[in-house]
């Protein structure tokens, strides 16, 4: 699976993921006390829906061009939708934020950013589409390097997220060794990894990986907009989010039917459990 970022921004799994991330930031925004943003995949940043990657594939129709013109959206959508409407100022559909633009629009002041993309020549549009922000640093190195290179921060609250274009066949297996990392060195660390859903031995096995990665606790949410049969086509996609902030479960709860019937294309779903639940001291 290719998974360029350029190729299928605002398509369902960006709004599941982008939405998921705006809901964390505000929940964290709560308290006044600075938070981390780390990206190990960052992309560029920002996308033209109507420009040749996108345009090629056409995804955004079937995903956020459904949200933009539905009527009855729920209020937790604010901040996401306000960026796009802030982004898209004549009320048209054209530019999307990438996870390293909602984050910078979104957080504070007193919060950091450290985004970091392999590409060169992502990185270099992602440099250029960040510049002026003193708040951000850009990195190009390894995505997996990320949680040993950059953690633990200097702000006791972090979050982080790992978004890899699944190119290779192990990338399920590396988001649970970065999880470890990063829980190892932060263990209060909010990790949210998205995954494809697709093949359905790997999932399982990713599955049975991250309930032996030592996160504290862990929060499996997903979207379907096909049953999730054997195909390998992109039947929908998921989050696996270690230390979700008080608060998220609750929303997603009402969130994702909405999502589910808005988005489901032949048969449309969601799933939203536990895989590490949280210790209670007897």
């Amino acid at each position: 699976m290719n998974y360029r970022h350029a190729y299928h921004a605002g398509n369902h799994a960006d709004v599941l993921k982008h939405l998921v991330l705006c809901r964390i930031i505000a929940l964290l925004s709560r308290k006044e006390a600075p938070f981390a943003y780390l990206d190990s995949h960052a992309g560029v940043g920002l996308y033209d829906l109507r420009g040749d990657q996108a345009s090629r594939t056409g995804e955004w129709l079937e995903g956020i061009a459904k949200i933009w013109q539905a009527e009855d959206v729920p209020e937790p959508f604010a901040d996401y939708l306000g960026v796009i409407r802030a982004m898209n100022p004549e009320g048209e559909l054209r530019h999307y934020p990438g996870s390293p633009e909602l984050a910078r629009r979104l957080s504070r002041e007193q919060d950091r950013l450290q985004l970091n993309e392999k590409h060169p020549e992502d990185g270099r549009l992602l440099k250029e589409n960040m510049k002026g922000d003193r708040r951000v640093a850009v990195h190009l190195g390894e995505g997996w390097h990320v949680p040993r290179a950059l953690l633990p921060t200097q702000e006791k609250r972090m979050l982080m997220l790992i978004d890899p274009p699944f190119e290779q066949d192990d990338e399920l297996e590396r988001c649970v060794e970065s999880l470890g990392d990063a829980i190892a060195r932060m263990r209060q660390a909010i990790v949210a990894i998205w995954y494809p859903i697709k093949d359905l031995r790997q999932l399982r096995k990713f599955y049975r990986d991250l309930e032996k990665s030592g996160a504290p606790k862990l929060l499996r949410v997903e979207l379907y907009v096909h049953p999730t049969d054997e195909s390998l086509r992109l039947n929908g996609s998921g989050l696996v989010i270690s230390n979700p902030p008080w608060g998220l479960e609750d929303e997603l709860k009402q969130l994702l039917p909405w999502l589910a019937e808005r988005l489901g294309l032949s048969q449309g779903g969601w799933r939203m459990d536990w895989l590490i639940e949280e210790k209670t001291s007897a």
